[in-house]
Order: C-alpha cells, then sequence, then structure tokens
C-alpha cells in the first residue's frame, strides 16, 4: 500500500502555526521537570496537579488570539479536562495546533568533553503515527550544543551528530504527517562574547540544514526553534538591539527561506529579557527577514502564572491573567509592536538553569 502524501498538510500546519502575530506555548515538560517547577511553589508533583496546571494553560479565555500552537508532554496529549474533553480536542476548537515532544533525551558522546546526542529516532515513526491519530499535527526534538572557548567546543563531531539527528527526525515526523520543529539550541553558560556564540551558532544551523537537505526534509513544512544569538550568562549583558544584529545576521546567513518560521526558545532568558529581544528582532529596519520571527517559549511564558498558581484552585483566574498577560506581550513583540513592562519588576527575574533539562 502507498504511503500517505502528507506535503501539502504539512506546509499549511507550517504556514498557520507561524501566522504572524502568533507563537508557540512550550507546555512539554518531562515529569521531572514540572516536578523541579512545582517545587518551587511547593506543589506536590502527581498527576492530577500536573493535569489542573495544563488545564489551566489551555482553558485560558482567548489566550489563542496570540498562541497558534502548543507542544505538549507525551501524558498531557493523553489527558482530558475535568469534564472529559481531551486536551487535544479542546485545543483544535480554539483553532491551536497541537504538538509533541518526541524526543527521548540526550546522551554522552563517547570521546567528547562532555557533549550529547539526543536519542529517540529508533521507534519515531511508530510514535508520530499514533500522535497524529490522537489529534497532534507537529512534533518538536531538541538537540543541545555548549560553548567553551578553552576546549574549543562545541567539536565537530557535536555538531555533524546532531545535525545528522535533527534531519533524520524532521524526515520520519514528515513521513507521518507531523510538522518538524528543529531546534539546535546552543546553550547561553560560559563567559564568551556575543562574536563566539554568533560563530558558533552560524556552525550549527548551516550544519543542520546541510543534513537536512541530505535526508531530503521538505522546508516548507518544518519550522525551526534556534536560539538568539547572546553573549554567555557570566560576560557583560547586552542590549536588545544588539542581541537582535546579531541574531538576524546569522539566520539571514543560514536558514532558507522556504522555511516559513522561526520560533525562539527562551533559553533561560528573563520573560521580559525573552520578549523585548524578540520585539527588537523584528523591529530592526535595514535586514529584511524571509520568515515569520516568533517564540515557542516555555519558561517565559509560564513562570509568573505559576507563581501565582502556586496550586490552589482559588488562584486559577489570576493565574491565567498572568498567562494572557505574557502571551499578550510576545504577540506583540512578535510583530515588533511590544513597548515593554508587562508582568512589572518580576518579569526580569532570571529564569537561567545550568545545563537545563526537559
Amino acid at each position: 500500500m502507498q504511503a500517505k502524501d502528507f506535503r501539502q498538510e504539512l506546509i499549511e500546519t507550517a504556514r498557520k502555526i507561524a501566522t504572524p502575530g502568533k507563537g508557540i506555548l512550550a507546555a512539554d515538560e518531562s515529569t521531572g521537570t514540572i516536578g523541579q517547577r512545582f517545587q518551587s511553589i511547593n506543589v506536590e508533583n502527581n498527576e492530577a496537579n500536573r493535569q489542573a496546571y495544563r488545564q489551566l494553560l489551555f482553558t485560558a479565555p482567548g489566550f489563542e488570539e496570540h498562541i497558534s500552537g502548543v507542544i505538549m508532554y507525551e501524558e498531557t496529549l493523553y489527558q482530558n479536562t475535568d469534564d472529559g474533553i481531551p486536551f487535544a480536542e479542546l485545543l483544535r476548537k480554539k483553532g491551536v495546533i497541537v504538538g509533541i515532544k518526541v524526543d527521548k533525551g540526550v546522551k554522552p558522546i563517547r570521546g567528547t568533553k562532555d557533549e550529547s546526542f539526543t536519542q529517540g529516532c529508533d521507534d519515531l515513526g511508530t510514535r508520530c503515527a499514533k500522535y497524529y491519530a490522537q489529534g497532534a499535527r507537529f512534533a518538536k526534538w531538541r538537540a543541545v550544543l555548549k560553548i567553551s572557548v578553552t576546549d574549543n567546543l562545541p567539536s565537530e563531531t557535536a555538531i555533524l551528530e546532531n545535525a545528522r539527528g535533527l534531519a533524520l527526525y524532521a524526515a520520519i515526523c514528515q513521513d507521518n504527517g507531523l510538522v518538524p520543529i528543529v531546534e539546535p539550541e546552543v546553550l547561553m553558560e560560559g563567559e564568551h562574547t556575543i562574536d563566539v556564540s554568533a560563530r558558533v551558532t552560524q556552525r550549527v544551523i548551516a550544519a543542520t540544514y546541510k543534513a537536512c537537505h541530505d535526508y531530503n526534509v521538505l522546508l516548507e513544512g518544518s519550522l525551526l526553534k534556534p536560539n538568539m544569538v547572546l553573549g554567555g550568562m557570566k560576560n557583560t549583558p547586552l542590549s536588545p538591539q544588539e542581541v537582535a544584529l546579531a541574531t538576524v545576521t546569522v539566520l539571514r546567513r543560514t536558514v532558507p527561506p522556504a522555511v516559513p518560521g522561526i520560533m525562539f526558545l527562551s533559553g533561560g532568558m528573563s520573560e521580559e529579557e525573552a520578549s523585548l529581544n524578540l520585539n527588537a528582532i523584528n523591529s530592526l529596519k535595514d535586514l529584511p527577514r524571509p520568515w515569520t520571527c516568533s517564540f515557542s517559549y516555555g519558561r517565559a511564558l509560564q513562570r509568573s502564572a505559576l507563581k501565582v498558581w502556586v496550586g490552589k484552585p482559588e488562584n486559577v483566574k489570576a493565574a491565567q491573567e498572568a498567562f494572557l498577560e505574557r502571551a499578550k506581550a510576545n504577540g506583540l513583540a512578535s510583530l515588533g509592536k511590544y513597548e515593554g513592562g508587562a508582568g512589572g519588576k518580576d518579569a526580569a527575574e532570571s529564569l537561567f538553569v545550568s545545563n537545563y533539562v526537559y
């Protein structure tokens, strides 16, 4: 039997996710990661609380005005609202596209200095078909690369291994109807300058798209989720304009125009920093951008809502309002129209976590 041709569906889905003025809510924290978030607000990490928190986000009134897609963890994809409505169905009725985290975490690359590759391709085709049947239409796979000037990292081995892994994942997803979000994350850790970060990010993204070409990935039916080009966390803070110029310069040199959307990760930036940097990227006048530049934020969309909620049903409405304020800020930033100030001083709190895992 001939396999179904998903090409047109993939293109339409990718374009819809990359709708100008909208972005992605990354609610794909693993059970362990959401446990760390809950621990910070003294909430027990059990399935009931995880369901209640995701329900808080997904039922926030009008969030679909700023959010085009939601990435879920596998557990969440099969959960329902308190009224018995599957989360996937709830989001579909709001016009929000359902995504799913499909990688199985990172493992060390033998012979390197603590560098890693991402695992999960062995049974990926079978899982993608199952997720598609449940209502998912896009997927996410994170590769992690670190910068060390003294150790000359990332190594060529790590860059190529992760590029090939991302390309293979993307091809398998597309064969099964899921738009792949390609996520080569260069971590913020270290003392390196923004110039070093720019050189490394350029090498990583260039290698990733070379591999995508080699694996016949349909670029029009895919999305990129990169880091913004920042200096190391231990270096001098940069202005949004400096970040925007470096980031767009690198992307213009490496990302094919066929890709409909670049959905940035927040990578430990504060909620406000992530919004201001995105706004600066979309406010650049002299560097034309052929792709939508928007967001795929987890911590930078959820931090304030979590702190307001603290696991109490009576705080749900206020937590939703905090989430909506941040979603609106980022929606405006994706259009270059955010003027700053959403969330007050708490939104400027750093969300950086060393060696962050999902």
